[in-house]
């Protein structure tokens, strides 16, 4: 704990986007318990107020207020994110270290259709996927998750190759153990380092995707508050009341930001040559 304090301390960046979204999580989640404000209520005599003391970040169209809505529709998108993440993970990890572990016919069809999935731009494939279920925030989910799914496979797979070749993996081969605990005993938990760093710069990019499908009218549909639909909504009035599409997409880029940097901190806390430099 010591060491992480210190690494912390010398990674000012780390420190920043790890207190901005411990600020940006305690607001979503006890937010909404204090507003006076529902995230549907209407007020059409007062839309599109500029921000002041009764509201904070203005009114919306419908003379909602924007700031509960960014504090509801963020417990959607952060919820998404880490869902989405949590499905890719167990997945793309499940198979990649499968193949990179038993290699030969397993490895060769499981890393072709790993190839197949990102030989498509991820966001293009998650329109279509989404498209192609139909326009809902499970399907948004869903076609996130299969677009991040390979890159958590690759991983998996790398770590799996050079982990196996290890001399204790080597050993409990030849002691007879199940390949079940082999896998989740000495190949998962001794590769687990990257696959956690691949994990917090997915929630940055899954973020990012669902509210981008939210965007298209895709993912969340109204009147659910989501930062990616409320951006969507309210950008024709951009001009003369900017607070309106501003404010959600401002918490979304506070998100994706936050987890890019922790996520480039993990990486240098994994590595042990980067990790000693900066303690």
């Amino acid at each position: 704990m010591s060491q992480f304090i210190a690494f912390l301390r010398r990674n000012p960046l780390a420190t920043l986007g790890l207190t901005v979204l411990v600020l940006l999580v305690l607001a979503v989640v006890f937010g909404p318990m204090v507003s006076p404000y529902g995230p549907t209520r209407l007020d059409v005599l007062n839309k599109l107020q500029g921000p002041s003391f009764s509201h904070w970040l203005g009114t919306d169209s419908l003379g909602r207020d924007v700031l509960t809505r960014v504090l509801h529709g963020g417990r959607f998108t952060l919820a998404i994110g880490v869902g989405v993440v949590g499905i890719a993970f167990a997945v793309g990890v499940f198979f990649g270290t499968l193949a990179g572990f038993v290699g030969g016919a397993v490895d060769m069809i499981i890393m072709r259709f790993v190839d197949a999935i990102l030989s498509f731009p991820a966001l293009v494939l998650a329109i279509a996927l989404a498209a192609a279920f139909g326009p809902s925030l499970n399907n948004a989910m869903l076609a996130v998750a299969i677009t991040l799914a390979p890159q958590f496979a690759r991983v998996a797979r790398s770590q799996a190759l050079s982990v196996s070749v290890k001399p204790y993996v080597e050993a409990a081969i030849s002691l007879g153990l199940p390949t079940r605990r082999i896998l989740w005993r000495y190949i998962f938990a001794n590769g687990l380092g990257p696959l956690l760093v691949q994990a917090s710069l997915s929630l940055g990019s899954a973020i990012l995707q669902t509210a981008s499908l939210g965007f298209l009218g895709l993912g969340a549909q109204p009147p659910l508050a989501e930062w990616g639909a409320d951006v969507s909504a309210n950008l024709q009035y951009l001009r003369e009341s900017p607070w309106v599409a501003l404010s959600p997409g401002m918490a979304i880029l506070l998100a994706v930001l936050c987890f890019n940097l922790i996520g480039d901190s993990l990486a240098d806390w994994f590595n042990p040559r980067r990790r000693n430099e900066l303690n």
